[in-house]
């Protein structure tokens, strides 16, 4: 998983790219795969959640997320960290941390 994380006029921009195959159960019969999908996907600055989503096999391959939130409310400063994971149907979990900008 790759992420990228600005400081930008008050609001925190952050990029995620995710590793993942992305295959329900038509895409892994086709491809001859196994089903695999992430569900959930979180981000925290200091320790609060700033931006959550339920996800499905419906995204592509490696889905790349943008999402922002403000900076002041969520009481972060450029050199904090964002800190991203996620976790699979299978239970899998990745995690990424990346200092802001």
């Amino acid at each position: 998983m790759k992420v990228k994380a600005k400081l930008k006029k008050g609001n925190v921009e952050v990029k995620v790219l995710a590793k993942s195959p992305m295959a329900g159960k038509e895409e892994a019969k086709l491809k001859k795969i196994d089903v695999e999908f992430i569900t959930h996907m979180t981000a925290r600055a200091n320790g609060k959640v700033v931006w959550e989503v339920s996800t499905g096999p419906f995204l592509s391959k490696n889905p790349y997320m943008q999402f922002a939130f403000n900076a002041e409310k969520a009481g972060v400063k450029k050199g904090d960290k964002v800190d991203v994971d996620w976790v699979d149907n299978k239970g899998k979990t990745a995690k990424k941390s990346q200092k802001i900008k």
